[in-house]
């Protein structure tokens, strides 16, 4: 089992920062992959950023790219994922989600998800 404990949510303004943080315990393996998600009203699930674990592969979604930067710290089994100009579009639930093997834009191929933390971009 490995439990997953996102922060760093909250309310910003358009074109603000946030850093979202992600610590992962339990039982973890030599190689997996940690991502973001996010979901927002009445949407699915989407992809947005991805780290496999020694950080030599990251991904993401077009439409955070060049905006948002998934970084990890293996040392306290945690990944961050830093949100520049930030929109109004980008507000949602963000949940960490962690997966046993390499990178996945996948949701159902995550094993692990943290309980969300809310993101909110008021314009």
């Amino acid at each position: 089992q490995v439990q997953l404990v996102e922060s760093g949510g909250g309310l910003v303004q358009s074109g603000d920062s946030l850093r979202l943080s992600c610590a992962a315990s339990g039982r973890t393996f030599r190689t997996y992959t940690m991502g973001w998600f996010r979901q927002a009203p009445g949407k699915e699930r989407e992809f947005v950023a991805a780290i496999t674990r020694n950080g030599g592969s990251t991904y993401y979604a077009d439409s955070v790219k060049g905006r948002f930067t998934i970084s990890r710290d293996n040392a306290k089994n945690t990944v961050y994922l830093q949100m520049d100009s930030l929109k109004p579009e980008d507000t949602a639930v963000y949940y960490c989600a962690y997966r046993y093997g390499l990178g996945s834009s996948m949701s159902n191929e995550y094993d692990y998800w943290g309980q969300g933390t809310q993101v909110t971009v008021s314009s």
